[in-house]
């Protein structure tokens, strides 16, 4: 454990080291990029490799293993390539992270973008996400509830053995959620995009959350196709940037976003970017290094600058994870969020209807 401790420190050490060197050759030269060409094209590639590493320092799940693949292919064998202990992902969102760039070419290889984007023209119109959410909060007096439809999880294994997609989505459209999240990784939650298109083709009225971990473009427009309504994007893994860029791409075909957030600080990271709207904001409560799930993370957060900046600002912030009974209900809604999204806690019943209903009390 010290001796990690020590390499980290290191690590962060060299990196500090090295981003100051680039910006000062970067300032140093700047004057000269006008007489010197050769030198603006260098000056581009610093700011470049500086850039990347200010978006690197933002996020704290990274997108990729930093020393490339373990393996690589050789002719009919696959090669292994040695590689150190900070090759291996840190956690499990990590490691799914790392998995989506399989994911992603192997989905590729089977429909391209341009035949992707022809089955989002051909895609059911897209629903209000958020407004369901206030128009159920409204109605209530209660938080607007994302029920969510998984069959497992990497923490808990198989949640709902008798897993039918459509089925769960009937029952708690019946016991009054508002919006309804659907797993689509399939192989950490054994979920599917399928799974979209089963409950939307079932006649489901609630507006879809595509719950993906998602990485890149190709996975927004997927969502669309599939029926989804709104999709989830999870600050740890994406710098601002790339943020605005999926924003963007969302936008473009008529989905909206829950941004996903798990400390102040990458709240107030978020609240930097000009340009949300159409986008709501979660908390999850689960810490990402020990994976506990805890409820005072929603009253921290919230009762922050940035919290109360939320509030003001009048944006929709929903509480997620470890939301089992009524007062876990009472207590974050005390808190200001006007959304909670649920999910082991009803999809493990047998009578999800019934639990949507005892959750949230309506009437009582």
């Amino acid at each position: 454990m010290m001796a990690h401790s020590i390499h980290g420190g290191y690590a962060s050490a060299v990196g500090a080291r090295r981003k100051s060197t680039l910006t000062k050759t970067l300032n140093s030269s700047r004057l000269m990029t006008r007489h010197c060409p050769e030198i603006a094209r260098v000056n581009a590639a610093i700011g470049s490799e500086a850039s990347q590493q200010e978006e690197e320092e933002e996020v704290t799940i990274r997108r990729r293993p930093p020393e490339g693949l373990d393996t690589q292919a050789c002719g009919p064998v696959d090669f292994k390539v040695p590689s150190s202990d900070e090759n291996k992902p840190r956690n499990i969102l990590e490691e799914i992270v790392w998995y989506k760039a399989v994911e992603i070419e192997q989905m590729r290889q089977k429909v391209s973008l341009a035949m992707l984007m022809g089955q989002v023209k051909s895609a059911p119109p897209a629903r209000d996400f958020i407004g369901a959410l206030k128009q159920k909060a409204q109605e209530t007096k209660r938080p607007g509830l994302i029920a969510e439809v998984k069959k497992a999880s990497p923490s808990k294994g198989i949640i709902q053995p008798n897993f039918d997609s459509v089925k769960i989505a009937q029952a708690y459209e019946a016991g009054g959620a508002a919006c309804l999240s659907v797993l689509t990784d399939s192989k950490f939650f054994q979920g599917g995009f399928e799974n979209l298109q089963k409950i939307r083709s079932a006649g489901v009225s609630c507006p879809l959350l595509c719950k993906e971990f998602i990485v890149e473009a190709y996975q927004v427009f997927k969502a669309r196709a599939s029926g989804a309504d709104a999709i989830l994007l999870i600050t740890a893994v994406l710098p601002n940037s790339d943020m605005e860029y999926l924003i963007k791409s969302a936008r473009s075909v008529g989905l909206q976003c829950l941004i996903e957030v798990h400390t102040v600080g990458e709240l107030e990271r978020v609240l930097k970017i000009k340009d949300l709207d159409g986008c709501m904001l979660g908390i999850n409560n689960r810490d990402l290094q020990t994976f506990k799930v805890d409820l005072g993370n929603t009253e921290t957060i919230m009762s922050s600058k940035a919290g109360k900046e939320v509030l003001d600002r009048g944006m929709i912030m929903a509480s997620e994870s470890g939301i089992f009974v009524y007062e876990d209900v009472a207590r974050v809604q005390q808190a200001g969020c006007d959304v909670i999204l649920v999910g082991e806690s009803l999809v493990k019943q047998g009578d999800p209807k019934t639990g949507t209903e005892e959750l949230l009390r309506v009437g009582k």
